[in-house]
Parts: structure tokens; C-alpha cells; sequence
């Protein structure tokens, strides 16, 4: 009875520590990644945009396919650390990219590396009740954002020390970590049946999820990189080892608040929290 009580915890923070190792790891790099593309690779913007939007595509499609894929072959773990190793993989990659469009295959793999995420919550919402379900995910967001404000501050540190290359290689350290976190402390539990539909269809969907849907969509329409606005700070005068501090106000700000309103949707409901999130826009 014990273990049964303590495994769904064990679980929730080995994700969250997974989850702030690869944050780390990811926002080491992504302060001085639109100045790397243009400054170094003499990349235009147009290309940092065809880079940055080819990678919001494929982290829709890798987690919408690797939700449906585990499922199938009722597998999740193995999404998961693969995915960590798919991040780290593709930082190594961007260290040696000598022209820009060297980071296309990378950046596939980069964001490919997204196939964790939907088995990850699907996990947590199977070790999750119904009490704990909004402060379970919101600690993973917590962990996820305070992970990248220690990224940040890792980048601002070294970035004048180190330069691109060799902080873009041990970038890859904390996810390489990640993965061997999962591989080896995540037990996948024995699921039932699982109805999975043939093709996607809205029909087959919960009229509320199609309704969020629609809204999200409309959503992501007046959404853009953070990488121009990172571009754009250069042009407004700002050092390009000051730009990463304009980032860290963004992700501290997203840390403070994750753990909070997660816990606050157990209590008030998702639906409250979530319109709040979206006026706060």
C-alpha cells in the first residue's frame, strides 16, 4: 500500500525534475538563438521566421501523432525519454552548423522532440485525481519555467565567456539527464482498454474540447516568435548580451504564476482559470 501511495508522487517529480533539467537546457540557448541565426549564419529574417514557424508546426503535429501512437501500443515512457534525446541531440547540432540552412535538419529534431509531451500528461493525469489534477500540472509548468529562468541566467553568465558553439553543446548536458531520469525512475502502469478512433474526425471529440479548439486557433492567429521580439531589442539599443535579461522578465513572470493558478483551478475549475489567462492577453 505504501509503494501505491508513493509511486504517483515519485512520479510527478521525477517528471518535474525531467521537465526543469530540459528547460534549462533549452532556454541556455534560446536568449541569443535569433542573433546566432542572423548574426552568425547571416540568416535574414525572413529564414529565422521560416525556422521558428516550421518549428511551431512540428511540435503540433509530433504531439498530436505521438498521443494517438501511444495509445495505440498503449507505450508512453519510451515517447518521453525519446523525446529528451531528440532536444539534446539538436543542440549538439546547432553547435556545428556552419550556415544556416545546416539547422533545418536539426531543427526537426529539435522540436520532433516534442512527442514527449502528450504521453508525459497523459501519465501525469493517470497518477493525477481529480483534487490534485490542476496543482500536479501546475507544479510541471512551474518546474518547466524555472528551469528556463535558471537557463537564462546560465546564458547571461557564460554566453560572453563561452560564445554560441560551445554553450549551445552543453546545453545538451541537462536533457541528455533528463532522459536517463525518466528511462530510469518512470513505471508505466497497466491501462485498460483505450478507445482510439480510425482517422480524426471533430465528430468523434467532446463539444467542449472542439470548442476550445476553435478558440486556441483564433488564439495562435495574433501569435508570434519571441524571436523578433528579441531581433527587435537589438534594434532598439540593446547589447546582445543584455537580450537574454528581456527574456527572463517574460519567464520569471510565467514561473510566479504557473504553481499558483494551477492549484487555484482544483479549487475555482479550469474553465475560470483558463478564460482568466486569456483576458490577462
Amino acid at each position: 500500500m505504501k509503494n501505491q501511495s508513493t509511486e504517483p508522487k515519485k512520479t510527478i517529480r521525477t517528471f518535474a525534475l525531467a521537465s526543469f533539467l530540459n528547460d534549462l537546457g533549452s532556454d541556455m540557448i534560446y536568449p541569443v538563438w535569433p542573433l546566432f541565426v542572423t548574426t552568425i549564419l547571416k540568416a535574414n529574417m525572413t529564414v529565422l521566421g521560416f525556422l521558428d514557424g516550421l518549428g511551431d508546426a512540428l511540435v503540433s503535429i509530433s504531439q498530436a501523432g505521438s498521443g494517438y501512437i501511444s495509445d495505440r501500443i498503449k507505450k508512453r515512457k519510451v515517447f518521453i525519454w525519446t523525446g529528451y534525446l531528440l532536444g539534446a541531440l539538436s543542440r549538439l547540432g546547432y553547435s556545428i552548423s556552419t550556415i544556416w540552412p545546416h539547422l533545418i535538419p536539426f531543427r526537426v529534431l529539435d522540436r520532433a522532440g516534442k512527442i514527449r509531451s502528450a504521453p508525459r500528461d497523459a501519465i501525469v493525469a493517470d497518477v493525477s485525481t481529480k483534487e490534485n489534477r490542476g496543482k500536479n500540472f501546475g507544479l510541471l509548468r512551474a518546474m518547466d519555467h524555472l528551469g528556463a529562468v535558471f537557463g537564462i541566467l546560465i546564458c547571461i553568465a557564460l554566453f560572453s565567456l563561452l560564445g554560441y558553439r560551445i554553450l549551445f553543446a552543453l546545453a545538451a548536458i541537462p536533457s541528455i539527464v533528463s532522459a536517463f531520469l525518466v528511462f530510469a525512475l518512470i513505471k508505466e502502469r497497466k491501462t485498460g482498454p483505450i478507445k482510439i478512433y480510425k482517422g480524426i474526425s471533430l465528430k468523434d471529440l467532446d463539444r467542449n474540447f472542439r470548442l476550445f479548439l476553435v478558440l486556441s486557433s483564433f488564439y495562435a492567429l495574433g501569435a508570434f516568435s519571441y524571436s523578433f521580439l528579441l531581433i527587435y531589442a537589438t534594434k532598439f539599443g540593446f547589447k546582445p548580451a543584455f537580450v537574454p535579461v528581456l527574456y527572463l522578465i517574460f519567464t520569471f513572470s510565467a514561473f510566479l504564476f504557473s504553481y499558483p493558478f494551477g492549484r487555484l483551478s482544483d479549487k475555482i475549475g479550469r474553465k475560470s482559470v483558463l478564460l482568466i489567462s486569456y483576458l490577462s492577453l
